[in-house]
């Protein structure tokens, strides 16, 4: 590790109704890998946006390679050489990889862009990373893995010194995983200081040098990474001890409620069929591209199914579109929030009421406003939704906090079956918890719940039955107090079935 290049002193933030930024301070070396760790809300996006330009600080003192900033503003702040890498990547799908990585400061002829100096300066620093990726292939054709690469060679071409990673391996295969970890400590031994943001708390061993913990706007504590245990790390996020990571609640199994058989859904439905049961909760795990989501889209009539029933209490019901999904008791808290799940820029009161219009209003179709206020103070209350308001737009909260109000919206409505896609998905370890407690909450109800995971671990701690899928088929089932995770990954990546069908 070399010489300080970031150094920030008494940051404080404030936003209306709320205190983002208490005090904070952090630095970052050069050579290094800096984990900003704490749980949503804590103020690690914020301190970040000052440090990028996007925010401005209402005090403390700010310095980029030794030099002070008064002011800063992105344009300023990429010339001092930051650059963060999103979790919802800021790629133009239908231009190419040299375009998007010269967007903006493409170069120019005197009549046209300079396209293959352009294409030949891209192609440079993809080579640089190690990367095979041709600068001609238009970025929509790419996997999320290969547009992070893109990313990552964008900041190196206009030599950012600086790299913040939030949340880089959120949608990532293991094997995709291990490629960015060896482009980090490339890096890293380039001399870059990398800010590396996560929840995903296992992974930190691989590429973590020094961790800074925050809590709910404060500076908590910085260190090594080797000094901490995993459990010192998360009782300093949250604030207390998490006794169980996955607690586990024990109902006795009742009747039969809802049945798939046959289903046929496009390439990655084929011949799905399982059963959901009173007191129990589901667990669907596989690979990326197992066709697990595109299970629950066909199940809840996003995607048109080609064949097969589906059955409630024993009698069929027809779901062609979503609302035919969500009038017979079926819902879904889809893989991405903030794009299927939510309307950010509407109120939280907006959207736990939107899709109970038909419960909460009138003959005459006005809002009755007691009543949907009852509702969402209920929600909130229920679910522990952390708000300054109601009517605070749903962009404004936590990731943790997202993805309580998606499920929140469905819980009024008294589902029989909720089916929960990737639901901790960027959401720190104490969110997490909470929401296992509500899926195990909803389990002594005697409500269905059907989950999709790719973190084993949590399909194994929380789940009561385990259904595996690989290339669009069942390919086992398992109860997940006697299986380990070989047998689960065994049965991921088997395409047995698919063989002998063939045959």
């Amino acid at each position: 590790m070399g010489e300080v290049i970031v150094s920030m002193n008494h940051i404080n933030k404030s936003f209306p109704g709320v205190k983002a930024l208490n005090d904070v301070h952090f630095e970052l070396r050069s050579g290094e890998v800096m984990a900003l760790l704490g749980e949503n809300g804590a103020g690690k996006s914020t301190l970040m946006k000052i440090l990028s330009g996007v925010y401005t600080r209402d005090s403390g003192e700010l310095k980029i390679l030794g030099k002070e900033y008064k002011e800063l503003n992105p344009k300023l702040a990429r010339e001092a050489g930051v650059a963060i890498i999103h979790q919802e990547l800021n790629m133009c799908r239908h231009l190419t990889v040299a375009e998007n990585m010269f967007l903006g400061r493409e170069l120019h002829g005197l009549v046209t862009l300079k396209d293959s100096e352009m294409e030949k300066e891209a192609k440079k620093y993809l080579d640089e990373l190690g990367v095979d990726i041709s600068p001609r292939h238009m970025v929509g054709d790419l996997p999320v893995s290969k547009q992070q690469m893109i990313e990552i060679a964008k900041a190196l071409s206009v030599n950012a010194k600086i790299l913040v990673m939030d949340e880089p391996t959120s949608a990532l295969t293991s094997r995709e995983c291990e490629e960015l970890f060896r482009i980090i400590h490339k890096l890293r031994d380039q001399g870059k200081g990398i800010v590396y943001i996560s929840h995903r708390l296992e992974e930190l061993s691989h590429v973590t040098d020094r961790v800074t913990i925050m809590r709910d706007g404060n500076y908590i504590t910085e260190g090594n990474f080797k000094d901490f245990t995993m459990d010192e790390i998360i009782q300093n996020m949250v604030g207390r001890e998490i006794k169980e990571k996955f607690p586990r609640v024990e109902c006795q199994r009742g009747k039969k409620v809802f049945e798939v058989e046959h289903l046929n859904a496009g390439r990655l439905v084929r011949d799905v069929s399982f059963s959901l049961y009173e007191g129990e909760i589901v667990g669907f795990a596989g690979l990326m591209g197992a066709g697990r989501t595109e299970t629950t889209r066909a199940i809840f009539g996003i995607d048109p199914k080609e064949s097969g029933v589906i059955k409630l209490d024993g009698k069929e019901i027809e779901i062609k579109k979503p609302m035919d999904s969500i009038k017979a008791g079926i819902v879904l808290a889809p893989e991405d929030r903030k794009k299927d799940g939510l309307c950010t820029k509407l109120s939280i009161r907006h959207n736990l009421s939107l899709p109970n219009l038909d419960i909460i209003c009138n003959k005459l179709g006005f809002v009755n406003s007691k009543e949907e206020e009852r509702i969402c103070q209920k929600e909130i209350e229920d679910l522990k939704i952390k708000l300054a308001s109601v009517e605070t737009n749903a962009d404004a909260l936590s990731g943790g906090n997202q993805q309580k109000v998606v499920i929140g919206k469905w819980l009024a409505r008294n589902s029989r079956v909720v089916i929960f896609d990737e639901p901790t998905r960027g959401i720190d370890v104490g969110a997490k918890v909470e929401i296992y407690n509500l899926m195990n909450d909803l389990k002594k109800q005697g409500i269905c719940v059907m989950f999709v995971s790719s973190e084993m671990p949590e399909v194994l701690g929380i789940a009561d039955r385990i259904i595996v899928m690989c290339d669009g088929r069942i390919t086992g089932e398992l109860d997940a107090k006697e299986t380990k995770q070989n047998e689960i990954l065994k049965l991921a990546t088997s395409f047995e079935k698919k063989i002998d069908e063939a045959i």
